[in-house]
């Protein structure tokens, strides 16, 4: 592994082959680590959750495969694995949790009455961190959802219990907001669909439409605190046919109601380009949130890896000088390798490629467009390629003092012998 004299030296042969081609990484290695990315907290426990066990667990296509052993199995041991991740990762961090991560001290609380006091726990670990906390409704995995519809389901009293749902989480993402001084990002997802041809389309979607109406109309919930997203979904388990909270029912729900639309890379066809989408949306949503994930054939939600999804979706933002405007989350959870190990090549792919845009010359191949000279464009696009953009990275996790390279799998195998052997 290198050491820190090889990293600087490589670092400075990198800066002046960036240089030539109008980068500057002082800038990019800067914004690279400014730019804030939401751990998702179900890695840690194949998103399992923390509540009393109830039927339904693995409906709405929400299912982590595998066994590697070690799941944290308590809020305190996913806690403590986070602590293992964060040490671990250059640049700043956020935690995403579910509602269905509530830690009510053995007390039966269903969803509608969640309150911020059940998440106190969470607060107090994110305030010592100094990190901000975002929030998901869970719309899943529980008996009330056990048709495969929610928000959108035809019985008015499983829609009643949904919207209050909705509406406890968003003043519980405006307790995180208000108590760690950074608002709090809001997803909202749901499984609603059907697995064969439905005789009506319409009524689910209009059912769905007047049960978030009536979750956003809370006007005790200040929007600039509690920053509101709504994600579609091509398909998932049981809804391979018709998914009511569809990709245009969401763009264009968002757009009229004002909220934010979220991306996830493994909702759409595999042909499809989600970068494309990048500055499409973005000519008419002030933001948008996104989701790095991985899907395999399907939306199977593997570890991301820098692919090129991955890449092209940060290399638009980049393109776009759009930072300011995306919110960036994982989403992925795999229970056949070690999760810490997950979490850590997931969150560095993901601010790899973020570094990866901010290198890109665009400038340069701004200009060869600009001027007609096609050839030229490309031909930069492929040099960019071969840069030494590893070296910038190296340096990055040096001057936060994270392992640079693999060296964190030393800190990983450690904590497998030393705390995960002993978890059942």
């Amino acid at each position: 592994m290198p050491t820190p004299k090889q990293i600087s030296a490589a670092y400075r042969l990198a800066r002046q082959a960036y240089r030539a081609h109008g980068v500057d990484t002082e800038s990019a290695l800067k914004r690279a680590r400014s730019i804030p990315v939401s751990l998702h907290c179900w890695q840690a426990d194949d998103v399992r959750g923390l509540e009393t066990p109830r039927d339904g667990l693995d409906s709405g296509g929400i299912m982590a495969t595998g066994s590697y052993p070690g799941r944290a199995r308590s809020g305190d041991e996913m806690r403590a694995d986070l602590d293992l991740v964060l040490r671990l990762l250059p640049g700043r961090q956020r935690l995403n949790l579910h509602a269905f991560y509530a830690e009510t001290g053995g007390r039966a609380v269903d969803r509608d009455r969640i309150l911020p006091e059940h998440f106190s726990r969470w607060l107090a670990w994110a305030r010592r961190r100094r990190i901000g906390l975002d929030f998901n409704p869970t719309y899943f995995a529980h008996p009330m959802a056990a048709s495969g519809f929610t928000l959108s389901h035809p019985d008015r009293a499983v829609r009643k219990f949904w919207i209050a749902h909705g509406r406890a989480s968003r003043r519980i993402a405006q307790h995180f907001a208000t108590e760690l001084g950074k608002p709090s990002v809001i997803n909202h997802w749901v499984p609603d669909g059907a697995k064969d041809a439905p005789a009506d389309r319409w009524a689910p979607r209009r059912r769905l439409r007047e049960s978030y109406d009536a979750i956003f109309a809370d006007k005790a919930v200040n929007p600039r605190l509690c920053i509101d997203a709504v994600e579609g979904k091509l398909f998932g388990l049981g809804s391979e046919d018709y998914v009511v909270g569809s990709q245009e029912f969401y763009c264009a729900y968002a757009q009229d109601r004002g909220l934010v639309p979220c991306l996830d890379l493994g909702h759409y066809h595999p042909t499809e380009s989600v970068a494309d989408k990048v500055s499409a949306l973005m000519m008419f949503h002030p933001r948008i949130l996104l989701h790095t994930s991985r899907p395999v054939r399907w939306d199977s939600d593997h570890v991301v890896i820098l692919d090129d999804a991955v890449r092209a979706l940060f290399l638009e933002i980049a393109r776009g000088d759009a930072w300011d405007r995306v919110f960036v989350a994982l989403d992925f959870f795999d229970a056949s390798i070690n999760r810490i190990a997950a979490y850590v090549i997931g969150a560095r792919a993901t601010r790899q490629a973020i570094l990866l845009g901010m290198l890109d010359p665009t400038a340069r191949l701004r200009a060869a467009e600009d001027a007609g000279r096609g050839h030229e464009r490309l031909a930069l696009m492929e040099q960019a390629k071969a840069l030494p953009w590893g070296a910038v990275w190296d340096e990055l996790c040096a001057r936060d003092g994270v392992p640079a390279g693999a060296d964190w799998l030393r800190e990983v195998s450690r904590h497998e012998r030393t705390v995960l052997s002993g978890r059942p």
